[in-house]
């Protein structure tokens, strides 16, 4: 056994009810004095009532999914023009996204309040999208110094988006075990994380006012976020990620509706990642668990459902295929893509 692992530098704190706590707890160990509280307006209720006893310099609210380049300058603008120390985030991807856009450029420190179960949290990517690109990379300044999970404040995600986002964190785990630093430890996070959604995401569907799944399902979206981080990217996410930028397809339905198709793609040629996952769903194999996952949640199921065109099909194809990691268990081809990608566009059953 031969590996590097990396582990980030992040503080971590899981309690429900406690977000107000938690961040004024966080603010004051930074030494913050001008916070910026970011949160779309649909968080804007909320992330007021979690910061009201903070130090706050400015509240921004123009947020946009995978984080166009235009508006990550306003932000930092902002950021610059009231001077200030650090942030505040308190949403979704997309939020902690624009956090990291400014502290990308700023080297603001992030405190990340999640919602959802995107993991971006817990990672050091970045993303920006300019002229239906975007470009992700790796850097130690957007990584937030410290996380405040409190699973309550998802109570308000609908049970839908809860499914969507839920089967976003499952795609970190899937990809961690052939990502290009997949190793030991990153598999061992994403099994658990695995374990934790497959038990949590279900109760999340079937009782959305309840606390004890959305505390499974948001642990889970934890470990599968911290296992990515270490791994990187793999072939799910470079699909999703050439989407989301040419066409602004919605972020957690991509990532949940591509998911089955690109574990079909690999596990025949990753027998040590599918025993792994099986397991971890109980499964015989890990198809087989993933759907029946999916069919207990009716998961989204074509992309063509979420406005990707059928004539948008082949350059899709084209850009996919530059960005494939050479690590990646099966061959990739212009064939073997485009049926992956029209399978996912029909929502025609995975092989």
């Amino acid at each position: 056994m031969r590996f590097i692992h990396t582990t980030l530098p992040q503080r971590v704190r899981f309690a429900s009810g406690a977000a107000a706590a938690g961040v004024r707890a966080e603010t004051e160990r930074l030494g913050a004095r001008r916070v910026m509280v970011i949160a779309a307006d649909a968080e804007r209720a909320l992330a007021d009532e979690i910061t009201a006893d903070l130090p706050v310099a400015l509240r921004h609210h123009e947020v946009a999914m995978h984080v166009p380049v235009e508006l990550a300058e306003r932000a930092r603008a902002a950021a610059t023009d009231h001077q200030a120390d650090a942030i505040v985030s308190v949403g979704g991807g997309s939020t902690t996204g624009l956090a990291k856009a400014i502290a990308l450029t700023t080297g603001l420190p992030i405190i990340a309040v999640p919602t959802t179960y995107a993991g971006s949290e817990a990672t050091d990517v970045w993303g920006l999208t300019e002229n239906a690109v975007k470009t992700t990379g790796r850097d130690p300044r957007v990584l937030p110094a410290a996380i405040v999970y409190d699973p309550s404040l998802t109570l308000t995600l609908p049970a839908d988006l809860s499914v969507a986002s839920g089967l976003n964190a499952l795609a970190h785990c899937v990809d961690s075990l052939w990502a290009p630093q997949s190793d030991p430890i990153n598999a061992a996070l994403a099994a658990e994380g695995v374990r934790a959604l497959n038990a949590g995401l279900p109760e999340v569907a079937e009782d959305p006012s309840g606390v004890d799944g959305r505390e499974h399902a948001l642990y889970g979206a934890y470990l599968a976020a911290a296992a990515f981080a270490s791994a990187g990217s793999g072939l799910h996410h470079k699909i999703c990620h050439v989407l989301g930028g040419m066409y602004d397809l919605p972020h957690a339905q991509t990532h949940a509706v591509v998911l089955p198709y690109v574990l079909a793609f690999n596990a025949p040629n990753a027998p040590g990642a599918d025993r792994r996952l099986a397991a971890a769903f109980g499964a015989d194999t890990a198809l087989a668990g993933l759907q029946a996952l999916r069919a207990r949640l009716n998961a989204p199921a074509a992309l063509r459902d979420y406005g990707l065109a059928e004539s948008d099909l082949p350059a899709a194809v084209e850009a996919i295929l530059e960005a494939v990691p050479e690590s990646n268990p099966t061959p990739a081809t212009e064939d073997n893509l485009a049926a992956l990608l029209r399978a996912a566009w029909e929502g025609s059953e995975p092989a």
